[in-house]
């Protein structure tokens, strides 16, 4: 197992996170912001990152129309990966939150390469700017190397992909809420968290349906 030199989580610290992840959505979605996520020789800081519920008020949710092959992990329990491919080309990342039985994830936006920084460069050599390495959730899957076979892992023990608590609290007063990025639906529900100023932060586009000429 590669361990970078912040992988070294308590027991006690992680039982903090498990329980975080298990509890409600925003302030699971909140607590992600600073954590680490190593995976393939590289460890990222989450700065951004946007959640889901499985209900039929969030019609953007993958588990809005209910458990799909695709989406059943997000059915949890809390602490799982919920990997999915978009576009025909990129992979995508969530961390599976709440209770079981009740569908919930929280994806992850963007991130700051904290470590395995030539690992990185290597696997995106066209980003010319370490702040874009994992500016966006298929740029941060790519920089990490993460792809289908993350589907369902538990990311709280020691697979391949490892969650793990910040290095130091996020203040409370450096996060900042606001519209999904490019959802379909229900568009200005404030579930989106980032850290203030961080440049790795990506951009935010909302959504506008193609019309037919």
């Amino acid at each position: 197992m590669d361990l970078s030199p912040g992988d070294h989580a308590t027991d006690a610290d992680l039982a903090v996170l498990a329980d975080l992840l298990a509890g409600p959505l925003l302030p699971a979605a909140r607590g992600l912001l600073g954590c680490r996520l190593h995976a393939g020789g590289v460890t990222v800081r989450i700065t951004e990152v946007e959640a889901y519920a499985g209900t039929a008020a969030d019609p953007a949710s993958h588990a809005h129309r209910g458990r799909t092959p695709r989406n059943a992990v997000m059915f949890g329990p809390a602490g799982h990966a919920y990997v999915y491919f978009t576009y025909g080309m990129h992979w995508c990342m969530n961390v599976v939150t709440g209770v079981e039985g009740e569908a919930s994830a929280v994806l992850l936006r963007a991130g700051e390469v904290v470590d395995g920084l030539a690992t990185a460069r290597d696997r995106r050599p066209a980003i010319r700017r370490d702040v874009d390495l994992a500016r966006g959730p298929a740029r941060l899957c790519a920089t990490l190397g993460i792809d289908r076979s993350a589907y369902g892992g538990y990311l709280l023990g020691d697979g391949p992909v490892r969650l793990r608590p910040p290095a130091r609290p996020v203040p409370p007063e450096a996060v900042v809420a606001g519209p999904r990025v490019g959802v379909t639906g229900a568009h200005d529900l404030p579930w989106r968290f980032w850290l203030d100023g961080d440049p790795t932060v990506s951009a935010y586009r909302r959504h506008v349906p193609r019309t037919r000429r």
